[in-house]
């Protein structure tokens, strides 16, 4: 209570009392100042006309002191004009009750203040709240980022020989995940020193659950010996042969529906390719349409469609047949690809990949990967992909014994 007259002073703060309120009082703005600085007080009641420091001012000083609870200021005031009461609010004045203090309205102003202050209390404690919990989701985060990063890592090594020759032929692969951690999965593996498997692989979903997908199919498909691989088949001599590329995804169906009876389901292209003769036995699994890009510069799309892998139990899956010649080479892509957008909305589609497929047909494998990889984020405006873009490039050399 802040009033050069004691006994106005006095009055109201027994009138404060009887309600239950604490009082100190301060007989000038300079001594309710100096106490201000050492209490937090929750609520001022402060004469306009003052010795020395005006209400105003006090007001304006009391609002630039460093508080951690809110204060509500009340200006008693025997002004009633339009411009003092701006005055009041614009120093930073809550509230104004006129002199000579009536008990029910100073009461009916504290308890509006009350609130006011019990409101600003509790969202104090809200943030506060808030804050705590924002720094343990960002160590959280923070934890989980570097497993990623971890996780990204040792994914990569699941495609650790990007390029390879073999007799007859060279493999080369893509992989850009979209996030730290992808479901796209590609790579080759020789069934035996005349025939090699390519595969792409696109896990449904993104993150860590598809990331994982990918790194169990990896161990099918990539297996040290070939008793693991799901893909190769030994006969009762231990001659190793494959199954026929529609059983292979049959088998994986299985797997996916019966054993690992998971939500998730993913899209195959499945190829084998001789290495001797260039005849081509693939199945299409929901994924995008192989390409064929001929040693004369056109580009042919193959394959019939087909179920995703791992969706519908007992799905039947269809082998497609082509034949390369020497010079001519077949990119299994993934979605990422094909389905990449432009700003306004647009995919790439089939057409599209032709056409940059044709462009840069002069270009080894490998630099013609990296350049279709340069021309889709020209496409989207950024090297942030929205997909993983992933895809395996087979060149038929003809020089396979």
């Amino acid at each position: 209570m802040v009033d050069d007259s004691r006994a106005q002073r006095r009055v109201v703060s027994l009138t404060l009392a009887r309600g239950g309120y604490t009082v100190t009082e301060a007989a000038s703005g300079e001594e309710a100042l100096a106490l201000c600085r050492q209490h937090d007080f929750e609520m001022v009641l402060s004469d306009w006309m003052t010795q020395g420091m005006s209400g105003l001012d006090f007001c304006r000083a009391f609002r630039a002191l460093p508080r951690q609870s809110y204060g509500y200021f009340i200006m008693l005031t025997s002004k009633s004009g339009k411009a003092e009461v701006a005055d009041g609010l614009d120093c930073g004045a809550d509230d104004f009750l006129s002199k000579p203090v009536n008990a029910d309205e100073l009461f009916a102003r504290l308890r509006a203040g009350e609130r006011i202050v019990s409101m600003h209390a509790e969202l104090v404690e809200k943030n506060r709240l808030i804050g705590s919990t924002l720094e343990e989701l960002q160590k959280l985060y923070d934890a989980l980022d570097n497993d990623l990063i971890e996780a990204r890592k040792l994914q990569q090594t699941m495609v650790r020989d990007r390029q390879q020759t073999f007799s007859g032929g060279r493999a080369t692969l893509l992989l850009r995940p979209s996030g730290r951690v992808g479901g796209d999965l590609v790579g080759f593996f020789p069934v035996n020193p005349r025939r090699l498997a390519l595969y792409a692989i696109d896990v449904s979903g993104h993150g860590v659950a598809s990331a994982i997908m990918t790194a169990r199919l990896a161990g099918l498909m990539q297996g040290a010996s070939p008793r693991q691989n799901i893909a190769v088949s030994i006969n009762g001599y231990g001659d190793t042969d494959s199954w026929p590329p529609e059983m292979v995804a049959r088998r994986l169906n299985r797997l996916m529906i019966e054993d690992l009876q998971v939500e998730q389901y993913f899209t195959m292209a499945y190829a084998e390719v001789d290495l001797v003769s260039g005849r081509v036995q693939l199945v299409q699994a929901g994924h995008p349409h192989p390409a064929i890009l001929r040693r004369a510069g056109s580009v042919e799309f193959i394959g019939d469609g087909g179920f995703p892998v791992g969706l519908i139990p007992g799905a039947k899956f269809h082998r497609v047949e082509a034949q390369l010649q020497p010079g001519d080479r077949l990119f299994l892509m993934s979605d990422g690809i094909t389905e990449c957008p432009a700003p306004d909305g647009s995919e790439l589609g089939e057409d599209g990949l032709r056409d940059l497929l044709v462009r840069h047909a002069a270009l080894d494998d490998a630099p013609l990967l990296e350049s279709l990889v340069w021309r889709l984020s020209e496409r989207i405006g950024s090297g942030s992909f929205p997909d993983d873009v992933s895809g395996v490039l087979f060149r038929y050399t003809g020089t396979g014994a």
